[in-house]
């Protein structure tokens, strides 16, 4: 599967704009993402993540592979549920992995022309609007449609730094 995103710092007030153009609230999430790294592996020079995400509904751990364009944070996605994320970070950490940062965030869910925006309130970071769809091998449509929504929301840029991307910028390794 192929996650198609375009994200953009904003401010809380987009909610309205979301709303106006015929968004429904899908719910608010709390997220607690660790990100992990390899000496064998270095996730952030090859442009992946690996990370363990616990939220309310439970645990997953995801794999995102490199960027697939210029424009957008399009890549590879594979997710799998955890049972028990505690017992995973153990087994990565006996296999040699470490945290390499966690980031912790608000989310508010819409859904908007088929898309999820995801309304984020980053801790270190401020907040900022991904759009995202699903999409197999033809995620250039799904490109078009994240950019587009984008526009119409009067967000110009497209952020293709992750999260943890833009807290190490700052020189934040957890928070």
């Amino acid at each position: 599967m192929i996650e198609v995103e375009a994200k953009a710092q904003c401010s809380p007030e987009i909610e309205e704009k979301i709303l106006e153009m015929g968004g429904k609230w899908l719910g608010v999430e709390n997220h607690l993402d660790q990100y992990f790294n390899s000496p064998q592996h270095d996730f952030a020079k090859t442009d992946e993540a690996l990370r363990i995400r616990i939220k309310e509904e439970g645990a997953r751990l995801t794999y995102k592979g490199p960027k697939l364009d210029s424009a957008t944070k399009s890549r590879k996605e594979v997710t799998v549920k955890v049972d028990d994320p505690g017992y995973l970070e153990d087994i990565l950490k006996s296999l040699g992995f470490s945290v390499a940062a966690v980031v912790k965030k608000r989310r508010v869910k819409y859904v908007l022309e088929g898309a999820t925006l995801c309304l984020d309130d980053v801790k270190g970071l401020g907040t900022y609007l991904e759009v995202e769809l699903s999409a197999d091998d033809n995620w250039e449509d799904a490109k078009d449609q994240v950019l587009d929504i984008m526009s119409k929301l009067g967000l110009k840029e497209s952020i293709r730094k992750s999260y943890l991307e833009l807290l190490a910028e700052r020189g934040a390794k957890g928070l």
